[in-house]
């Protein structure tokens, strides 16, 4: 049954950073199309392993996903992550629609002049409570979220300093920035998993249990029961996408995010 609430037969194109033998590759788009209420087909998926994003990648795509990445970090060097920033930088000079979470948060970042380190001590595995900012409370995408809510976590890696052309809009206790918006295309960006839900995030601990010992230290049964649902953030996701489609919609074209106290229809 076709969702109302979302815009029908979009396409979507899943940028990936993961091992060809990674389990997680399909489990990815299979969560990101349940939280986007959208079939596994309307999802296409582009290895940035592999080679280079350019603009012609993106003529027939509506919307630009990125997620985790597995066992690649972008506090790492080599011709692999030059290539993924510089696919990056393609999607903020073509101004497409693009939502990223976890090592997609962390690439936009270092893409776009921010800087990402790696900090044990920060680490964030699991659900956290997240907080918007001041920002977020009259942002098209953030506004309909609570002031606190719920999401899923598991990085290592975390960005110290936004690109200047950023907007803070989330912030945990242990990490301030939790997410993100470019200010000059329609880009979204979050350290937490808006498209994982507690079983997706079991099945990650499962399939990377290397996390686990080192940020948590825990038994899977005992983390397990820590975990909970969050259905909030899920829809930060969703929203960006009606907000995306509906501004292209209205103006032609896709311009930066709409100001502080500007109507979001």
């Amino acid at each position: 049954m076709t969702d109302l609430t979302m815009p029908p037969g979009l396409r979507y194109l899943l940028l990936q950073v993961r091992n060809p033998d990674d389990p997680m590759r399909e489990h990815e788009v299979t969560c990101f199309a349940r939280v986007l209420r959208a079939e596994v087909g309307q999802i296409e998926v582009f290895d940035l392993l592999g080679g280079p994003l350019t603009p012609e990648h993106l003529r027939d795509i509506d919307v630009v996903l990125l997620g985790g990445s597995g066992h690649y970090s972008v506090t790492d060097q080599g011709p692999w992550l030059d290539q993924a920033l510089d696919s990056l930088r393609v999607l903020h000079a073509e101004r497409k629609p693009t939502f990223a979470s976890c090592w997609g948060f962390q690439a936009m970042a270092r893409a776009m002049g921010g800087h990402v380190v790696k900090d044990l001590n920060r680490a964030e595995l699991g659900t956290h409570r997240l907080f918007r900012t001041e920002a977020a409370r009259t942002d098209p995408v953030f506004a309909a979220i609570p002031d606190a809510f719920n999401g899923q976590m598991g990085h290592e890696d975390l960005v110290v300093e936004l690109p200047p052309n950023a907007t803070l809009l989330a912030s945990s206790e242990r990490v301030e920035n939790q997410a993100y918006r470019l200010n000059d295309a329609p880009v979204y960006c979050t350290q937490f998993h808006p498209e994982l839900n507690c079983a997706d995030l079991l099945q990650r601990i499962q399939t990377y249990p290397e996390y686990m010992e080192r940020i948590t230290g825990l038994p899977l049964e005992e983390f397990h029961q820590m975990i909970r649902e969050s259905k909030p953030s899920e829809e930060i996701l969703r929203q960006f996408v009606r907000w995306s489609m509906a501004d292209r919609e209205a103006t032609g074209d896709l311009g930066p995010p709409l100001a502080a106290g500007d109507d979001v229809s």
